[in-house]
């Protein structure tokens, strides 16, 4: 039995996007192990997956630590891995091929450039489209890129929606990276006083915070959502997205589990990106873009709540 590894540290909606690749990945290689290399937010996460046989961690310390590249070389080495599907696509997988899986069959995107294409050409192409196109050139039968099941990363919250409501409930994302700060919608916390004003109680308004938002979201109406004063785990996440009423969020990564989840909801734009680059949205996940998030106002993103809360 031969031993493959996918590569893929983050973030959770890149994670979460990749998950119907590892499927295909699994799926066309059911005779060997299949294994995913990933950062410590996603460890616990994706031990749960059905589509991999076990989750090594990547601590991603500098480069020039050399204890640490020496032990990472180690233990990849443990498996003598015969393919490597790189889904991370970065600086430093690039890095790794080189110095730590030279003797592997590699995939990435710079293996499934055509002659004269040029990496930076291929990335402007939609997310989930580079990822079918790098798996098809390593002879992986498509079936899931574009169809991701979450189903196996559901839990039962009826024991913390008893906490805070036992209605249906408007769920908001306002919070991004702090490296990623043009996502971030200013006018969340208007929108939450204006939609109190129209349905008054009829929808509870809950935010699931990040541990480092819990104090930021306590800054707003709303219902902060914890499990035993922490933040929830990517499970409970997912599991507490499924059962919303509607959702509102920045481009982010709950966004992606809402997409793909194909729920009610609104995902918010600026110029940072696109949303069909980032291949989010759907009949019933709206994309709203402008040029600059300043500029949308909140009885722009109230009026098109409304339509689907009415």
């Amino acid at each position: 039995m031969s031993n493959i590894l996918i590569i893929k540290h983050g973030s959770l909606g890149d994670l979460i996007q990749a998950n119907g690749a590892i499927q295909d990945i699994k799926t066309s290689n059911i005779h060997s192990k299949v294994l995913l290399l990933t950062s410590k937010p996603f460890v616990d996460f994706m031990s749960e997956c059905p589509y991999i046989d076990g989750v090594l961690l990547d601590k991603r310390l500098p480069r020039w630590n050399i204890t640490y590249l020496f032990n990472l070389r180690k233990l990849i080495n443990r498996y003598n891995f015969t393919h490597i599907f790189d889904l991370q696509n970065s600086s430093r997988t690039r890095f790794y091929r080189k110095y730590l899986f030279s003797e592997s069959i590699w995939s990435s995107t710079e293996t499934t450039l055509v002659p004269g294409e040029k990496k930076k050409d291929f990335d402007k192409i939609p997310v989930l489209d580079r990822m079918e196109i790098q798996l098809q050139k390593s002879n992986i039968k498509i079936n899931n890129i574009k169809k991701i099941d979450l189903s196996w990363a559901v839990t039962d919250m009826s024991r913390l929606l008893k906490q805070y409501t036992n209605n249906e409930y408007i769920l908001i994302f306002p919070f991004c990276s702090k490296k990623h700060n043009k996502k971030k919608w200013p006018y969340f916390k208007e929108l939450i006083i204006k939609i109190k004003e129209v349905y008054k109680n009829k929808y509870p308004i809950l935010i699931a915070p990040g541990p480092n938002e819990i104090d930021m979201s306590k800054k707003f109406n709303a219902k902060v959502f914890l499990d035993d004063s922490k933040s929830i785990n990517l499970i409970q996440l997912i599991s507490l997205i499924r059962k919303a009423k509607f959702i509102i969020s920045n481009d982010t990564g709950p966004a992606h589990i809402c997409s793909h989840l194909d729920k009610r909801g609104l995902a918010l734009f600026g110029s940072h990106t696109s949303a069909k680059k980032v291949s989010m949205g759907t009949k019933n996940f709206k994309i709203i873009t402008v040029n600059n998030l300043k500029d949308l106002a909140s009885d722009i993103v109230l009026r098109e709540a409304i339509k689907y809360l009415n």
